[in-house]
């Protein structure tokens, strides 16, 4: 007799097996290519257990590295969407809600709804988790961004002004962390003229 509960997890997992082809903009700390997203969601997992002790409240450190785990998997579908592309980030939300339906209704209802919750958590930055996932994805490009001189940011003509737009609410997960990016991954690219002003 079949598991299906079993089938249907295995079904899910080699699903996401395709957040390995997932391309996104950032590049490797040498330079070389740029990373997919299940790198990037591998090095944020473990930023997140290195670096908690600095989230401005506590948090729950398996909560937050599950939901780093899990938050881009819509991308399977949807894309990844450069951060700079306001084109793109137009119809975002509609393509990555479609997607986390599909994707994680792949799963056992129960595992289906608590991932699920996890993403829409995630997506509405309203708790501490939620905040400081948010920070390691903003802090983990950023300090890639300064490991390759600027690149993907010479690359696509970033401004100082957007890469400040996109990390508006980093400080809400951590103030020391922002802190720490501003002055080590992002003045000096400014003072390079890698970020123009």
């Amino acid at each position: 007799m079949e598991n299906n509960r079993l089938k249907q997890q295995f079904d899910f997992i080699r699903e996401i097996d395709k957040e390995k082809f997932i391309g996104r903009q950032t590049y490797l700390s040498d330079g070389a290519r740029k990373e997919n997203d299940a790198e990037h969601a591998w090095h944020m997992a473990l930023m997140t257990i290195l670096l908690s002790e600095y989230a401005n409240e506590e948090i729950d450190v398996l909560k937050t590295v599950t939901m780093l785990l899990i938050h881009d998997l819509v991308e399977i579908d949807a894309g990844d969407t450069y951060a700079y592309d306001a084109e793109g980030n137009k119809t975002k939300k509609h393509r990555e809600e479609k997607a986390a339906d599909r994707i994680y209704g792949l799963l056992p209802k129960d595992q289906q709804e608590k991932l699920r919750a996890l993403w829409d958590e995630f997506e509405k930055w309203e708790s501490p988790e939620a905040r400081f996932a948010h920070a390691m994805d903003c802090v983990q490009p950023l300090m890639l961004n300064a490991a390759t001189d600027g690149k993907s940011w010479e690359e696509h003509g970033v401004r100082l002004d957007q890469v400040l737009a996109r990390n508006k609410h980093t400080a809400k997960g951590s103030e020391e962390l922002w802190k720490y990016a501003y002055e080590n991954f992002i003045a000096p690219n400014v003072e390079k003229g890698r970020l123009k002003e």
